[in-house]
């Protein structure tokens, strides 16, 4: 291993990551190689780079790995797209210092890697109006007996178990390197004064034989034991998980450009009605349009207090009542307003990412529900109402051809919506087209079904959906949830033609673990897709009852295409231990994570005030 160009060994074991990290998750899905995706992170960081030096090649490094993958934000605001690549490079940055430091004392990886990955991935959706992005564990989608854990400690218990393997792999590197980092650290010691000199293998401490064979038995039960609880978890389904009601949704494939210009609401709002009538014909009892597809404000309790023709808003609004009545539930998104109060106590019509909900009986209903986690710069600019002066500066974040006086209200009700169920006695089928075969034996006849809305990127937000999950008496309040998105926002359109970003399938892949984590079926319905039923275990059904438009079997494959598809909701009764206790384990990795940081820095400022 050369000593003469140390920058270059470290920068080539950042990279490696960041390419492992790349093509660990969808739409690649080489996700065995997570399993080992940080060992050259962790060697990158070893404790002869100068923490400065160490923490701008990082800084470069995860710069590049951010912009390569969040590319699909360029569409939007290539401004945005620099900044938020930068923000997400601190966690290339931090983390490497962490690792670094516990390089420098010694301490195993196979203990602290986990620690640290199941943390920084905590305080990376914290900051920004939260981008619970690209996580380690996410990467572990399609292995469901894997990711059942997350039950217990949501997705991060994934990430830790698989940053808990990649720890014992860059002990056992260290271990076995140890004689070779020696030997070059007494050839080091003839370099000219000020000569750089590096070898990842050394560390001026490192753990025993016997620490390292006592991690290896750990990592063993730990793996063994969460393949053995998914097991479990996947074998007692039959037990829990009943049939549920006929669930339609509906996909449009309109790329934001196309729907932003308004000029062609009335075809989109055509389609999707022609999509959802056929849909009702099939036997659908519920049927769910995508997020903001229909442009046109609803709630007629407000028309009187805007300006400007209001006809199409109130034909749209007619045309649901007609097609719910005596036909489906009807579950559409749509832009939302009510009478807000600023801080002034002036009253002023703020304007809402909403869920309308009609009625069978020909009735719309009251509780509509407004998005309560809004998009940083793509719903709302912060300090609108507290500081304007800062309002006005950020504006030049907000998307291409965006109203720079934009911004959207948080919603503030976690509604509920209930359903009444036709009698299925008559239903003859397996409750899936897939591998879970459940008669109807487990049909269930009571009523009403209550389930609830989380819009766009509320599904990537682990407690948006907890929140949903129970009641306050910690019994389960909801039978499912309902996923809709506007991911047309991240296409591109070229010669009449929609071309898909990655976004569209890591954005699904995501939603599976909310699924998981709650034991709740989450049915989405997105423009230009992924359209598609999740399973209470994570699985992401392929097929379906029935479809139009030709809709691909697979799901995956649903990108930049407009369909629909009918299939039968599989309801699972079981209450978790995330849903009652949420991101404690993520948590305590967080506040650990912290004091690694911080902790030796605090010791070194008592150290000075002590000699003073």
């Amino acid at each position: 291993m050369s000593t003469r160009k140390p920058l270059a060994i470290v920068v080539s074991l950042f990279a490696l990551s960041g390419v492992l990290l790349t093509v660990i998750q969808a739409p690649v899905n080489w996700s065995i190689l997570a399993w080992g995706a940080l060992v050259p992170f962790a060697l990158a960081c070893t404790p002869q780079m100068r923490p400065r030096a160490l923490a701008l090649l990082a800084l470069g490094v995860g710069y590049a790995y951010w912009l390569v993958n969040v590319y699909w934000i360029v569409p939007i605001t290539k401004i945005g797209w620099l900044a938020m690549s930068l923000y997400l490079s601190l966690f290339w940055v931090l983390p490497a210092l962490a690792v670094r430091l516990v390089r420098a004392k010694g301490w195993p990886l196979f203990v602290a890697l986990p620690i640290l990955v199941a943390g920084w991935e905590r305080l990376q959706g914290f900051p920004m109006g939260g981008f619970y992005w690209r996580f380690l564990g996410h990467s572990q989608y399609e292995n469901l007996t894997l990711i059942q854990v997350a039950d217990l400690f949501g997705a991060a218990g994934v990430s830790f178990v698989v940053a808990l393997v990649n720890g014992l792999l860059a002990d056992l590197i260290l271990l076995t390197g140890y004689g070779l980092s020696r030997r070059h650290a007494d050839l080091a010691a003839h370099l000219a004064p000020g000569e750089p000199y590096v070898c990842p293998l050394y560390s001026p401490r490192r753990p025993s034989a016997r620490i390292f064979g006592a991690g290896v038995a750990a990592t063993v039960l730990i793996v063994a034991g969460t393949v053995l609880y998914g097991q479990w978890r996947l074998g007692q389904s039959e037990r829990y998980v009943t049939a549920g009601p006929l669930v339609a949704s509906l996909q449009s494939n309109v790329p934001q450009s196309v729907k932003r210009s308004h000029e062609k609401s009335e075809d989109i709002f055509r389609e999707l009605m022609d999509k959802s009538r056929s849909a009702a014909a099939r036997g659908a009892e519920l049927i769910v349009w995508p997020e903001t597809m229909v442009q046109g404000l609803l709630d007629p309790a407000l028309w009187d207090y805007l300006e400007g023709d209001l006809e199409q808003d109130k034909a749209f609004h007619q045309a649901l009542v007609e097609h719910a009545k005596d036909t489906a539930y009807v579950l559409v998104g749509a832009p939302g307003s009510d009478i807000v109060r600023g801080p002034s106590g002036k009253p002023y019509l703020g304007g809402y990412n909403s869920a309308y909900f009609y009625r069978p009986d020909g009735t719309r209903d009251p509780g509509r529900y407004d998005k309560i986690h809004l998009v940083l710069f793509g719903e709302y600019i912060p300090f609108k109402k507290w500081c304007p002066w800062l309002f006005e500066r950020l504006k030049v974040f907000l998307p291409k051809g965006w109203n720079p006086d934009y911004s959207l209200e948080h919603g503030t009700r976690y509604t509920i919506f209930e359903m009444a169920s036709r009698k299925m006695s008559s239903w003859q089928g397996p409750v899936s087209s897939g591998d879970s075969q459940l008669q109807t034996s487990n049909v269930r006849l009571q009523t009403p079904y209550r389930f609830a809305v989380i819009i766009c990127y509320e599904d990537t937000i682990p407690y948006v959906a907890r929140n949903f999950a129970l009641d306050r008496q910690g019994r389960k309040q909801i039978d499912w949830l309902v996923n809709i998105s506007n991911d047309g926002w991240f296409v591109q359109f070229k010669k009449d033609r929609v071309i898909p970003s990655t976004e569209l399938p890591q954005h699904a892949a995501i939603c599976a673990f909310r699924a998981v984590e709650n034991r709740l079926p989450i049915v989405r319905s997105v423009n230009t897709g992924i359209s598609c039923l999740i399973e209470s275990t994570g699985r992401i059904r392929d097929g379906y009852q029935s479809a139009g438009d030709d809709f691909p079997h697979r799901a995956m494959e649903r990108t930049a295409m407009a369909g629909w598809f009918l299939d039968r909701l599989p309801i699972d009764s079981r209450v978790t231990f995330y849903s009652r206790h949420g991101e404690w384990l993520t948590d305590a990795c967080a506040v650990a994570f912290a004091a690694t940081l911080v902790g030796p820095l605090g010791a070194r400022l008592f150290r000075r005030r002590a000699k003073a």
